[in-house]
């Protein structure tokens, strides 16, 4: 079972994702609806894994990504985008992400990659 924070703008995706999560037996430690939100919440609760949005106000997923991952270079964040394009998957990917999700998801989907890093 791994420690999971879930960020995204999209309050209904957090409440998706984090339904998804507790089915599996994940524990969601923490939401952001923002990347400014999602670093201060990832040093206060330092969770396992991070489900990161890239499109988000305030500072986006990429930029909070680069700030978690000076934090604990060794954290482990899969970006959740519906922006799939192959620029930013790379960026995500240098920067330090783990993996990558394309909305629309599966349940599988989401669960599978939470696993293979939990």
């Amino acid at each position: 079972m791994a420690r999971i924070m879930v960020v995204d703008d999209a309050a209904f995706m957090r409440i998706t994702i984090k339904n998804m999560l507790k089915k599996s037996a994940h524990e969601v430690v923490a939401e952001a609806e923002n990347g400014k939100v999602a670093v201060e919440r990832y040093k206060q609760f330092l969770p396992d894994i991070v489900t990161m949005d890239i499109t988000m106000p305030e500072m986006d997923g990429l930029k909070a990504l680069k700030e978690i991952m000076a934090i604990n270079p060794k954290a482990k964040v899969i970006m959740v985008s519906a922006m799939g394009q192959e620029a930013m998957v790379r960026e995500a990917i240098l920067s330090g992400a783990k993996g990558f999700i394309v909305k629309p998801f599966k349940e599988e989907g989401i669960i599978a990659a939470i696993d293979k890093l939990a």
